[in-house]
């Protein structure tokens, strides 16, 4: 194995400079944990910013890879596919009501901007409607509807105009959707802008103010889908059922892949105003099937709800002086603290776990699906023993 010095030079040497970097190379993982090129276990709590819902390495995962890769990797949509029409059939099956139009694409910005894309096909408008602390992507379109000024500012004036309202403010959301509006663009729970859910009476607000002004409502499943928040789909929750949806992270197991989800009833987009060349590809599309039957064989949505419950009440009895709220839901959690998180994410891996900044003072947890009560209470042993 490279030596580390080395690796982390020739990282630093190459690398665009867009990454602030722990001093710490992952060079393997296996279920919960990851390892570092010491050979130290890390209890992971970020799976992978989300991605790793199965853990990492998961069996039925890496069969299903292996096999495909020896079979067929690449496969543009101008001809049909085996595995890509397994993979449409099976997410039917899982998502609510009518959501049963699918397009295929390599990430969860790219689902974003295909989701604006398919919003402004089915209206013919332009008006965009987001939501104040939002995170959406980098990518041009999805960066748009992204509030953080840090990632947004140097990119300004290349972008489309967003009118932003506060998070959970319906009477803001009213005055802001008009009959200009082709989208109104939410989280389900704001992730990097610090684990807020949305209400569930705000998200039904949405979808009766969209209704009334024939507005797309689009909800931004990307970090939330897939099990993560004890439901399928995180805006089960509210008992609604938007336009769109846009999601990506854990659907392929660990492999890059994002999905634009829309309602049947509004039918297909015209041929040819959308594409990709490597979206909808065997290889990815195989370890979907894998990863989407794995979390619905093996039960992981019920066991986020019932552990993610369990682990929000464990985290809030232990009264910790330095948290100011634990919220979330599921396996969605993050705790707001008094003070910056980045000395609290150090020496969380000093105790060996991994976890996550949502903002500037906020821990974000987001643990495997498959995670045991034994591994959280690992988890909150660490925390406690950080911030008690």
């Amino acid at each position: 194995m490279m030596e580390t010095a080395n690796l982390f030079e020739l990282e630093n040497r190459h690398g665009s400079g867009a990454y602030g970097k722990r001093p710490t190379a992952l060079v393997r993982g296996e279920g919960v944990y990851a390892f570092d090129q010491l050979g130290n276990r890390y209890l992971d709590a970020t799976s992978g910013q989300g991605v790793a819902a199965l853990g990492h390495c998961h069996p039925a995962v890496i069969k299903a890879i292996s096999e495909q890769a020896a079979t067929l990797i690449t496969c543009h949509e101008s001809f049909y596919n085996d595995r890509r029409a397994e993979l449409y059939q099976l997410l039917a099956s899982i998502m609510p009501a009518d959501l049963k139009r699918f397009f295929l694409c390599n990430s969860g910005a790219e689902a974003n901007e295909g989701a604006l894309k398919v919003a402004k096909l089915l209206t013919g408008r332009d008006g965009i409607v987001a939501a104040k602390r939002s995170f959406h992507g980098r990518t041009t379109g999805a960066l748009s509807l992204t509030w953080t000024q840090k990632y947004r500012k140097p990119f300004q004036e290349w972008l489309p105009a967003v009118d932003y309202v506060a998070f959970n403010d319906i009477q803001a959301a009213r005055d802001a959707i008009t009959d200009a509006t082709a989208a109104v663009v939410v989280e389900a729970i704001q992730g990097e802008g610090g684990v807020h859910p949305a209400d569930d009476e705000y998200l039904g607000a949405l979808r009766e103010r969209c209704d009334q002004k024939g507005a797309m409502l689009i909800i931004d499943e990307i970090q939330t889908g897939f099990g993560r928040t004890g439901n399928w789909f995180a805006f089960e929750h509210a008992g609604i059922v938007p336009d769109i949806i846009s999601v990506g992270k854990a659907i392929a197991g660990g492999l890059p892949m994002g999905a634009v989800c829309w309602r049947d009833a509004h039918g297909p987009i015209d041929r040819a105003t959308h594409g990709s060349t490597f979206g909808g590809n065997p290889l990815a599309c195989a370890a979907a099937l894998a990863a989407v039957a794995a979390i619905r064989d093996e039960g992981l949505v019920e066991r986020a709800r019932v552990n993610g419950e369990w682990f929000i009440d464990e985290l809030s009895a232990l009264k910790l002086p330095g948290v100011r709220q634990v919220r979330g839901r599921g396996l969605m959690i993050g705790l707001e603290l008094r003070g910056r998180v980045t000395p609290i994410l150090k020496a969380l891996q000093e105790q060996g776990v991994l976890a996550l900044p949502a903002g500037l003072n906020t821990l974000r947890l987001l643990p495997p699906l498959i995670i045991s009560r034994e591994q959280l209470s690992v988890v909150a042993s660490a925390i406690e023993a950080v911030l008690g």
